[in-house]
């Protein structure tokens, strides 16, 4: 990673709020996308004021699982591109302007137009998302405490955007019209991409090509040591992890956005709540926790207690794991309720207990890929990291088309019983991959130059 010395602001560098508004912008522009799709695509074509392309839900959720998948599995070539010719920075420009193109295609009235938005985006995402989280790391200098917390303040940017996105573009695209949703999304993407353009002089010292890099360069050519070896080894375990928990995790684009749309009574007050809308939950409890939940394991870990990010990441299964088990309460509610509609309390309540179980291993995951990847695959490891979120989201899609007829309790209980056994598998062998980790989290050991 790139560094030096930088001028700061509430303690970090300044270039971390650079990204923080262009992450959350982007993110804008994806959550506001993806909280319409699969209503947009499940949109009766006779609907007179605002018609859709009349798919059904397994057609739909089938699409939504591809997407997924090759929007995030795009993230590998992503990182390898801006490794080996473009740079982090670079890359992040580019993939920006095929995510506005992307998004102004789909507010264009054609199938074809449809398609090649998808395939935009699919491009734009993959080049930018792995190397803005990338330049996030490469903000601070080994050792530095403040990482973590750096990107504890990046994901609130990211949930912002999420937060604001499916509210807006929502409503506008739910209520008024499908393609207006869509370019809200692409007007969006271009105020992050400014931000990043004008606010670049506070990003000089990252997100460089690394044969270019005044501190980094001669590592360019360097072969990786048995540390690095053992440390990729851990990065790599842990993404069979993401895989279960995105695979959970996006039911909430796809399944729990449909059952709420059909099986949940959303009258509060005498007002019907938008389903799109459910979309903000994720983001909104994460802006309201994520500093308290950044905060308690900080504190957990000063009392000396077990805090490492893989037991993070066990912790987040288990409370995934939970979190289904309130929406088989859900189903269990509706199916002895006259009108077959669940109450709104079991969506809400499971929602938080997601976005806990997010806290506890999204964030984590990311700095984690920062201290433990060598620093000549940086961006290609964090693009392995979002390709293997990319096959979590297909998985999420193919457990949503299953629904449609093994019904949702059937779902809901083998995600519920997958999460479980991840997680305690990882408190089995948590000890065993801290070993091999070389002491990366207690910033001990160097990166290069050392055999152990």
């Amino acid at each position: 990673m790139n560094q030096t010395s930088q001028e700061t602001f509430l303690g970090h560098p300044k270039g971390l709020f650079i990204l923080f508004f262009t992450e959350l912008w982007e993110r804008f522009s994806f959550y506001g996308m993806r909280a319409i799709l699969v209503l947009y695509l499940t949109a009766e074509t006779t609907d007179k004021l605002n018609p859709g392309l009349g798919w059904t839900s397994k057609e739909a959720l089938a699409l939504y699982g591809w997407y997924g998948m090759f929007v995030y599995f795009m993230g590998i070539f992503g990182g390898a591109i801006a490794d080996k010719w473009l740079g982090q920075k670079k890359s992040v420009v580019v993939g920006g302007v095929f995510i506005i193109l992307g998004q102004f295609s789909l507010a264009v009235d054609s199938i074809m137009m449809f398609y090649s938005g998808l395939l935009l985006l699919v491009c734009g995402v993959g080049l930018l998302k792995p190397n803005i989280s990338t330049m996030v790391g490469g903000l601070y200098p080994k050792g530095d405490s403040k990482r973590d917390a750096g990107f504890t303040l990046f994901y609130i940017g990211i949930n912002i955007g999420a937060l604001a996105a499916p509210i807006l573009v929502g409503y506008f695209g739910e209520k008024v019209d499908w393609h207006l949703g869509f370019s809200l999304a692409g007007f969006g993407m271009i105020v992050g991409q400014a931000v990043f353009v004008f606010g670049g002089k506070h990003l000089k010292a990252v997100g460089n090509l690394l044969k270019h890099s005044p501190t980094h360069g001669h590592l360019a050519d360097q072969s990786l040591t048995k540390v690095e070896k053992d440390r990729i080894v851990v990065l790599l375990l842990s993404f069979l992890i993401v895989i279960v928990f995105w695979a959970a995790y996006e039911q909430a684009g796809g399944l729990m956005n449909l059952y709420a749309r059909d099986s949940v009574d959303r009258f509060v007050f005498g007002f019907e709540v938008p389903t799109s809308w459910f979309q903000s939950l994720h983001a909104f409890y994460v802006v309201l926790i994520g500093a308290p939940m950044a905060w308690l394991w900080l504190k957990w870990g000063n009392m000396g207690k077990e805090s490492s990010a893989i037991f993070k990441m066990g912790v987040g299964m288990i409370i995934m794991s939970i979190s289904f088990l309130a929406l088989m309460g859900a189903v269990y509610d509706a199916s002895i309720n006259m009108l077959g509609k669940a109450p709104i309390y079991w969506l809400l309540f499971s929602y938080f207990l997601h976005v806990i179980a997010e806290l506890s291993i999204s964030p984590v995951a990311l700095s984690f890929i920062t201290k433990l990847a060598p620093a000549k695959y940086a961006s290609l490891m964090m693009g392995a990291y979002f390709a293997i979120t990319g096959l979590g989201n297909k998985a999420a899609g193919i457990l949503g088309e299953a629904a449609q007829e093994a019904g949702e309790m059937a779902v809901f209980s083998v995600i519920a019983l997958a999460c479980l056994f991840v997680g305690i598998l990882i408190f089995l062998f948590v000890k065993k991959l801290k070993v091999i980790s070389h002491g990366a989290e207690d910033d001990i050991t160097e990166l290069s130059g050392v055999e152990g």
